[in-house]
């Protein structure tokens, strides 16, 4: 069997209109460094960078990955790995990495960090914040129960329920909703 060997920039193996290629272009990493830079002075990664182990829990959210699942992406996945800055050869890092980097990281810090990026696709016009929810659906909230529940003991009443409700909720139209007849 005969062995070729040929060489091949990762560059050349993600695709010119690639989805993370975009993500890239439109995304500024250099605020996140500076924000990191003390985690990376504490933690070595085993050489990985805190850049690069950030770029990849950005793909776990963008991908909707489990660390598990994560590890397993990057192993297999020239853009991603292309994306977090590994080269072809050089191994990704293993699954419990990415969940002790989220903890030094802290969820403050994390959302701020995301928040920071949701600003950037804000200003370049790829969020918009007009969004419209509609939900019929009635639905009577734990406060405001028990606020119920004891006017219908002041009021002497035995039960709160649906014929006793009305006489004590602030939303007269409200209903207590169950499944089936025993629950």
């Amino acid at each position: 069997m005969k062995s070729q060997v040929i060489m091949i920039s990762l560059e050349d193996l993600v695709p010119e209109n690639h989805i993370y290629r975009k993500f890239d272009d439109l995304l500024d990493f250099n605020f996140i460094e500076k924000e990191l830079k003390q985690i990376e002075k504490e933690n070595n990664y085993k050489g990985y960078g805190v850049l690069k182990l950030f770029k990849c829990l950005l793909l776990q959210f963008l991908e909707d990955l489990s660390d598990r699942e994560l590890e397993r992406f990057l192993q297999e996945n020239t853009s991603a790995k292309w994306f977090c800055d590994f080269n072809v050869a050089e191994k990704t890092p293993n699954f419990s990495t990415f969940s002790k980097l989220r903890q030094r990281i802290g969820t403050t810090k994390l959302s701020e960090i995301f928040q920071g990026l949701r600003n950037q696709l804000k200003s370049k016009g790829y969020i918009n914040e007009v969004f419209n929810f509609v939900d019929a659906s009635h639905l009577i909230s734990k406060a405001n129960l028990w606020k119920e529940r004891d006017k219908s003991i002041k009021a002497k009443y035995e039960k709160l329920n649906n014929k006793t409700l009305p006489k004590v909720a602030h939303d007269k139209e409200a209903r207590i909703g169950c499944k089936g007849k025993n629950k």
